[in-house]
């Protein structure tokens, strides 16, 4: 059930990601020195989360998926549908400790 709640959060986190970033993209367009400014306001700390947030985000919904697709098309998915969350699980922390670190070095040489 969780997983379920989580799969649709994660799914329309990345959309609304996807949203602005095509918002934002399309400025240049409009005006180079907008989109300048609009990119500059996004070297903050707060932002540099976000984006940390956004690669779990993205993770998840990713391994989830796969899972998802396990379950639907192999005959043996329903029977080991709990294993299979454990497995992304997992992964999924395999995933974001490395994630973690090199974010965090990064965010830690920027904002210092």
């Amino acid at each position: 059930m969780w997983s379920w709640v989580l799969h649709r959060i994660t799914g329309a986190t990345i959309f609304f990601f996807l949203f602005v970033h095509v918002l934002d993209t399309a400025l240049v367009r409009v005006s180079p020195q907008a989109y300048n400014s609009v990119v500059a306001s996004y070297k903050t700390p707060i932002v540099g989360l976000m984006e940390f947030g956004l690669v779990v985000a993205v993770s998840y919904h990713a391994l989830n998926g796969v899972r998802i697709i396990l379950i639907d098309f192999w005959s043996q998915g329903p029977r080991y549908q709990r294993l299979m969350l454990w497995i992304i699980g997992a992964l999924w922390l395999l995933l974001m400790v490395p994630a973690a670190v090199v974010l965090g070095i990064h965010m830690w040489d920027h904002f210092r």
